[in-house]
C-alpha cells in the first residue's frame, strides 16, 4: 500500500481519537484537545496534498461513526473535515503568471475563507439548536443548566447559581454565542493551519512556498462584507444572530490585517521588538479597545495603503 495513503489514514485516525478524547476528562484538557483536532488533517493536506486530506477526513469520520454515533460523525465532518478540505484545496491552487512565475492562492484570501467558513458553521449551529428565538433560548438554558449541574459543581469555590441567574446568563449567551463561537472556530482553524504549515515547512514537505504574512491583502469586497454583517447584526431574532456569526470572524480578520500592517511597517527598525512587545501586551491587557483600534488600522489600509508607502526594510524578513 502507498505510504502516502497510510499516512493519510493514520492522520484521520489520530484526528478522530483526539476528537473523541475531547468529550471526556477535565474541561481545560477537553478544550485543548478539541482545539488540536484539525491539526492531523492539516498536516496530511499540506504535506501530501488535498487528496490525502480527503482520505484522512473520510477515515476520521468513519472511525467516529463506528466508535460513536451518526451525530458525532456529522459534527466531526462539518466542524473539522469540511473546513480543512476547503482551506487545503484553496492553499494548493496555483497558476502561471505572464512572466512564467508560479502564483499561489493568496494567504489573505485564505484568512477570509476561514472567517466565512467559521461564520457559516456558527449560523448552521444556531439553526440546528433552534429555528426560532424561543426554542433557541430554551435549548441554551438546558445546556447552561447541565453545565452548572455537572461542570460548575466540580470547580472549587464555584458560585451557586439559581434560576434567575441562569435566566440572565442565558440571555447573555444567546446574544454573544454566534460571534463567540464563530471567532473560536476561526482562530482554531487558522492556528492549526499555521502550525501544520510550520511543521511541514520544517520537514521540507510543504507543497507551496511560505507566504509573507505581513503582506497579506484581502479582496476589495471584504470591507463591504464586514460593514453589511455588522449593520445586519442589529436586526432582531435569528437574522441578527446569523449576521453576528459572520461579523465576528470578519472583525478578527481585520485585527489580523492590522497586526500585519504593524509588522510590515516596523521592519528594519531598531525599536521594532519593543514596539511589538508593547503592542501584544496592550492587546492582552485591553483586548477590546486595542483590538478595535488594530481592526480600524486594518480597514484604513484599504483607503491609505501604509505598507505600499513604507520604506523598504534594511534586511529581508525571515520566514
Amino acid at each position: 500500500m502507498n505510504y502516502r495513503l497510510l499516512i493519510a489514514l493514520g492522520a484521520g485516525l489520530i484526528s478522530a481519537v483526539v476528537f473523541a478524547s475531547a468529550t471526556t476528562g477535565p474541561l481545560l484538557i477537553r478544550m485543548v484537545l478539541f482545539l488540536l483536532t484539525a491539526l492531523p488533517l492539516f498536516l496530511a493536506g499540506l504535506g501530501l496534498g488535498p487528496f490525502a486530506a480527503l482520505i484522512a477526513s473520510i477515515a476520521g469520520t468513519a472511525l467516529v461513526l463506528l466508535a460513536g454515533s451518526p451525530i458525532a460523525a456529522a459534527v466531526f465532518a462539518v466542524s473539522q473535515a469540511v473546513p480543512v478540505l476547503v482551506l487545503v484545496h484553496l492553499a494548493s491552487l496555483n497558476r502561471e503568471s505572464a512572466n512564467g512565475d508560479i502564483e499561489w492562492y493568496p494567504a489573505g484570501r485564505l484568512i477570509v475563507a476561514a472567517a466565512l467558513l467559521a461564520g457559516a458553521l456558527s449560523a448552521a449551529t444556531l439553526v440546528l439548536l433552534g429555528g426560532d428565538m424561543e426554542t433557541l433560548r430554551a435549548t441554551m438554558r438546558e445546556m447552561l443548566q447541565a453545565f452548572v449541574d455537572t461542570e460548575l459543581a466540580k470547580m472549587p469555590d464555584a458560585p451557586a447559581l439559581g434560576a434567575a441567574e441562569i435566566d440572565e446568563a442565558t440571555t447573555l449567551v444567546v446574544a454573544l454565542l454566534p460571534a463567540a463561537s464563530a471567532i473560536s472556530s476561526m482562530c482554531s482553524l487558522l492556528f492549526n493551519f499555521w502550525l501544520a504549515g510550520r511543521i511541514t515547512l520544517a520537514s521540507g514537505r510543504l507543497m507551496r512556498p511560505w507566504p509573507d504574512l505581513a503582506a497579506i491583502e484581502y479582496p476589495p469586497i471584504t470591507p463591504l462584507l464586514l460593514a453589511g454583517t455588522t449593520a445586519a447584526s442589529f436586526l432582531a431574532d435569528i437574522p441578527g444572530l446569523i449576521a453576528r456569526s459572520f461579523a465576528g470572524p470578519l472583525f478578527v480578520a481585520y485585527v489580523l490585517l492590522g497586526l500585519a500592517v504593524i509588522h510590515y511597517v516596523t521592519r528594519g527598525k531598531p525599536w521594532r521588538p519593543f514596539a511589538l512587545w508593547g503592542l501584544y501586551a496592550t492587546l492582552f491587557i485591553m483586548n477590546s479597545i486595542a483590538s478595535l483600534a488594530i481592526a480600524l488600522l486594518g480597514l484604513a489600509e484599504a483607503i491609505w495603503p501604509m505598507r505600499r508607502n513604507a520604506p523598504p526594510p534594511s534586511e529581508p524578513p525571515a520566514n
